[in-house]
């Protein structure tokens, strides 16, 4: 059996030490993408509401003839589903997919227990019923404070379920496969883009040396055409000008 413990080397990682003595490190998930998550989850969870009331509103107002006892239901039919889909959404979905969701796929994180494995179905329902706490008093203030003081940057969901977001390496390396198939507008081939995503993931984790030395050596085998030379950059002009190949920017 595994027990985890905060890295003591980033805040940023959590390690899960095992009995044979090899130790796993899950780099943690922060605010920006569980928001990037959420809010892809969100427009999934209207679309699907949309299309129901789409269907079944009209269906209401076309008088259909149904028997006495059945026309008071017709409400909780057009409302109904849209509830369940807001409520269970999170809970069903990670369940299937095994601490995920469509948004934290596409978003590269997911959610695991402390032993960095999938969590079960009463972690998940515990996780998502503390929504309803982090979402106060508006758009998750709550929740997204939390993550932002915390040490493994949860929020109450997560700490009363015993589960954190980390970041998913298959699945950021599959946004990143995607990322890259778009690159070609700024004349990066995929294995550059790979090195400009990494090093910006990381900026925060290096000093500023050490940071500033890889990304002049990165931007002179990669930018031949900078719009100043990269010796002369300081340390917030290689950011941006990293940020702006990554976006596709020239």
């Amino acid at each position: 059996m595994a027990s985890a413990v905060s890295s003591p080397r980033a805040v940023e990682e959590f390690t899960v030490q095992g009995m044979t003595g090899v130790d796993l490190s899950l780099p943690i998930a922060g605010p920006g993408s569980r928001s990037y998550a959420f809010l892809i989850d969100w427009h999934i969870r209207l679309l699907l509401a949309l299309a129901w009331l789409a269907v079944a509103m009209p269906v209401a107002a076309g008088g259909l003839r149904l028997p006495r006892h059945v026309g008071p239901l017709i409400g909780w039919l057009i409302v109904g589903p849209p509830m369940a889909i807001y409520f269970l959404y999170h809970p069903v979905v990670e369940l299937l997919m095994r601490g995920q969701t469509p948004g934290k796929r596409i978003a590269g994180v997911r959610v695991v227990n402390r032993e960095g494995g999938p969590p079960g179905a009463g972690a998940i329902l515990i996780r998502n019923a503390f929504r309803l706490i982090d979402s106060l008093p508006l758009f998750y203030v709550v929740g997204l404070l939390c993550t932002f003081i915390t040490a493994q940057r949860v929020r109450i969901g997560d700490m009363a379920a015993g589960t954190l977001l980390v970041v998913d390496e298959a699945a950021a390396r599959d946004s990143n496969e995607w990322l890259a198939a778009g690159s070609n507008a700024a004349g990066l081939d995929p294995a550059a883009l790979d090195l400009v995503v990494q090093l910006l993931a990381r900026w925060k984790q290096l000093d500023a040396a050490r940071r500033g030395e890889i990304a002049r050596a990165l931007l002179q085998r990669i930018d031949p055409h900078p719009p100043r030379p990269p010796a002369e950059m300081s340390d917030a002009q290689l950011r941006e000008r990293l940020q702006a190949l990554r976006g596709g920017s020239r």
